[in-house]
């Protein structure tokens, strides 16, 4: 019985010291936060919108930067200028599509 008794107590300090212990160790260098897997949103929004105004853009998509550039004379000249992609991204920034 005393065998018992002594058997429990150390398996029960053995839990208590396992316990204590940090059960998923990582070193301080291998977090994912810093790794840059994860971005912020505004940030991750910028990078596709970018990607995206690569392409080709359509006529209609062309008048449609063309219409908002004329409200602004300075856009207005640039645009006649250095053309309607730049005119629009110095002045609005990137294209939105």
């Amino acid at each position: 019985m005393k065998t018992l008794i002594l058997l429990v107590l150390c398996s029960l300090a053995v839990v208590c010291v396992i316990s204590d212990a940090d059960p998923d160790p990582q070193p301080a260098g291998d977090d994912p936060a810093q790794n840059g897997m994860f971005v912020e949103r505004d940030e991750a929004s910028t990078v596709v919108r970018q990607k995206r105004a690569a392409g080709q853009l359509s006529l209609v998509q062309l008048e449609s930067l063309r219409e908002v550039c004329e409200a602004n004379l300075g856009c207005e000249h640039m645009m006649d200028t250095a053309g309607i992609i730049a005119a629009y991204t110095a002045y609005y920034g990137p294209i939105p599509y």
